[in-house]
């Protein structure tokens, strides 16, 4: 299995983030122009949460308030789950479950240098099955 660094080589640069300040609405409109399911908020460089869709979804629609009116900071997730650029994909899958989470800041002294999602590392680990299946087919055909 390959580490979150190679994944993150594999991706193009793009880190998506919200101020803390910011109305809900607005993390909505830049999920939907990104077409991703959550952003980091970051008060200047600093990392102090992730909002999702399932954060607008539980917090904001089921209790009937409107998104125009709620600041991000009010729905965020403050205890933001992160992983460090050497950990394998196998060691982020087993975090996401035992955490319950979709999204993984990948942080280097403090900094975050990328962000994983669920989907990536699935594709990253059904590439891998594909390419061992492939290799045994080899071995027998051969």
């Amino acid at each position: 299995m390959r580490t979150l660094t190679q994944l993150l080589d594999a991706k193009p640069l793009r880190l998506v983030s919200i101020s803390p300040d910011a109305s809900v609405y607005e993390a909505l409109e830049t999920m939907a122009r990104y077409d991703i399911g959550a952003l980091l908020v970051m008060d200047a460089s600093r990392l102090v949460g992730i909002v999702s869709e399932r954060d607008y979804a539980r917090k904001v629609t089921l209790l009937r308030r409107a998104s125009r009116d709620i600041r991000v900071a009010d729905i965020m997730v403050r205890d933001v789950l992160c992983v460090s650029p050497g950990m394998t994909v196998e060691a982020c899958l087993a975090a996401m479950t035992r955490h319950r989470v979709r999204h993984l800041p990948v942080v280097t002294d403090g900094a975050v240098v990328g962000v994983l999602s669920i989907g990536d590392l699935v594709k990253d680990v059904i590439a891998d099955q594909a390419f061992a299946i492939e290799q045994m087919a080899a071995y027998i055909c051969s």
